[in-house]
């Protein structure tokens, strides 16, 4: 359980640390003149890949929970 919890913060806390990164540099180039610093993380693209991966998701599961659905009334006649 332990491991599972570690993991998990370990998550946030990386993608959290990027965001704040990312966040600090975009208010960072808006004051500068210079060279436009790179960012860690194409946000755009990880939100698109993310929309798809929760609509798959979302998809799969309501096929799992129909076939699930079905299996329960055929087994209570």
């Amino acid at each position: 359980m332990r491991l599972l919890l570690g993991i998990i913060l370990g998550a946030f806390l990386t993608v959290g640390g990027a965001y704040i990164y990312d966040s600090h540099n975009a208010l960072a180039a808006e004051s500068n003149t210079g060279p436009k610093p790179q960012t860690l993380v194409n946000w755009d693209i990880a939100g698109q890949k993310w929309s798809v991966f929760s609509d798959t998701a979302r998809v799969q599961w309501d096929q799992l929970s129909d076939r699930a659905r079905v299996e329960w009334n055929r087994h209570l006649g």
